[in-house]
C-alpha cells in the first residue's frame, strides 16, 4: 500500500521529502551530545571520588582551570556535568548546523 502512495507523489514533493529526511534535528543532536559528554565526566569524576586515596584525580582535577566550581567530589561531579552538558550541547548544535548547511548545498 505504501509502494502506491508514492508513486503518486510528483517529482517536487518526492525532493520535498529528501531534503526534510536528510536533515538532522539540532536540538536533538546537541542534547546527545550534551548527555554523552555531561555523564561521562560525571562518572569519571565519582569513580574517582568513590575510589578515594591520597591524591585523587590529579589530572582530571585540572579541569577546575577551566570549569570554575569543579573539582573531583561528589558536588564538584555534579558541577562538572552542568559544564559538560553545556558544552556538549554547543558542539552537538555546531557540528548538525555545519552538517544540515553543508548538505543543503549539495
Amino acid at each position: 500500500m505504501s509502494l502506491n502512495v508514492l508513486e503518486s507523489l510528483t517529482r517536487d514533493e518526492k525532493q520535498v521529502i529528501a531534503e526534510v529526511a536528510t536533515q538532522a534535528h539540532v536540538q536533538s543532536w546537541g542534547i546527545a551530545f550534551g548527555a554523552l559528554a555531561g555523564f561521562g565526566l560525571l562518572f569519571a569524576t565519582e569513580f574517582l571520588a568513590f575510589k578515594g586515596g591520597d591524591s585523587v584525580g590529579p589530572h582530571l582535577g585540572l579541569l577546575s582551570v577551566y570549569l570554575p566550581g569543579y573539582s573531583v567530589t561528589f558536588v564538584g561531579g555534579l558541577v562538572g556535568f552542568v559544564y559538560a552538558f553545556v558544552i556538549g550541547y554547543g558542539v552537538g548544535r555546531s557540528i548538525v548546523t555545519i552538517y544540515n548547511r553543508l548538505n543543503a548545498k549539495m
